[in-house]
């Protein structure tokens, strides 16, 4: 069964248009891709962000930003020392990272080699959320298969919801998962794209408050433990093909936590929020022996556009993760239902 999104049940978040696929593959060369376990008591995955070309070779002005620490996440210590990415980014549960990681690292290190480049370090970036309530988390099915099949599945239109790293999490005290969102920003008559994705696993289903004035009915909310604590996660990936700094970029990142508060999450103790971002341009090539690199970057005072760029596409993102994704039961017969319950038809 497919879920209508946000923008097609008339539900506008912010006022930047989209980009055609209202994903964060509209930035040109980015694809992701899921491996979904769904197995009884198992529901859980991975979900791959695959940057353009070989992330090593060329690699990606980045940054990342800690909202709440309450996370697992791995590589960001040299994000925010070097501002480069050098891997694609992994999402999995919280038990499977060291896996992931391990998995990233061997795929890299064979692609490199390959194509005839020697890596004697290499960054893997993995995020997690906790999808021990819907998933046997201490049974850690996830690792290099799972990895490699999301590899294999990524592409530009790729699925919302309970999918991939997604499958298993949960959000506002309903079924979360995985959402993304673009806008569009204008400078000097070119068109740039920022685009997000959202692994949804945070907030108390009692505080989601809903573009337009939309509110869960009050039995809804008690029949899905709307005064549980706020607790569980989000990571949010950013992309852009704006010449924005590392330094630019992290300016960004710390908006899209505005997406989350706009929806009601106080960003708990419990919860681990974490925010990476990368653009594709100013590219830094290993092949590049100059002293002296040439560098782009926009005027500071235009980063405004992407500022709301990135909380617009970080609400309409997390919304949906929760209107794509079906109810789910799992582990222990513990059930989730879906945000798309509330609505008609």
């Amino acid at each position: 069964m497919s879920y209508l999104r946000a923008r097609e049940r008339g539900i506008i978040t912010g006022e930047l248009p989209p980009g055609p696929l209202n994903r964060i593959t509209d930035v040109e060369g980015i694809k992701v891709g899921h491996c979904t376990v769904a197995d009884g008591g198992l529901q859980t995955g991975v979900t791959v962000l695959m940057p353009p070309d070989n992330p090593f070779t060329e690699k990606l002005p980045a940054a990342s930003h800690v909202v709440n620490g309450f996370g697992k996440t791995l590589g960001l210590v040299q994000i925010d020392e070097l501002g480069t990415l050098e891997t694609p980014v992994a999402l999995c549960g919280t038990l499977n990272v060291g896996k992931i990681h391990d998995a990233l690292a061997a795929y890299m290190l064979r692609r490199c080699r390959a194509e005839g480049v020697e890596v004697t370090s290499i960054n893997p970036v993995v995020g997690e959320c906790n999808d021990g309530f819907l998933s046997d988390i201490a049974a850690r099915p996830c690792g290099e298969k799972e990895l490699l099949a999301a590899i294999g599945d990524a592409k530009a239109d790729f699925p919302l919801g309970a999918v991939g790293a997604g499958r298993g999490m949960c959000c506002h005290s309903l079924k979360g998962g995985i959402g993304s969102a673009s806008r569009l920003v204008e400078l000097d008559g070119k068109r740039y794209t920022v685009g997000v994705l959202t692994l949804t696993n945070h907030g108390r289903l009692h505080d989601l408050r809903l573009p337009d004035g939309i509110r869960p009915e009050a039995d809804f909310i008690r029949k899905n433990g709307g005064a549980a604590p706020d607790k569980g996660s989000c990571i949010m990936l950013l992309a852009t093909d704006a010449p924005l700094s590392d330094r630019q970029l992290k300016r960004v990142i710390r908006r899209m936590p505005v997406g989350l508060v706009r929806l009601g999450s106080f960003i708990g103790h419990g919860s681990g929020e974490i925010c990476i971002g990368f653009s594709t341009a100013n590219r830094v090539s290993i092949a590049d022996q100059r002293d002296i690199l040439p560098v782009e970057m926009i005027n500071e005072r235009k980063i405004d556009r992407f500022f709301r760029a990135a909380a617009e596409a970080a609400e309409e993102s997390v919304l949906d993760s929760m209107l794509c994704a079906e109810p789910v039961t799992g582990f222990r017969g513990r059930h989730k239902d879906s945000l798309s319950e509330i609505f008609p038809d």
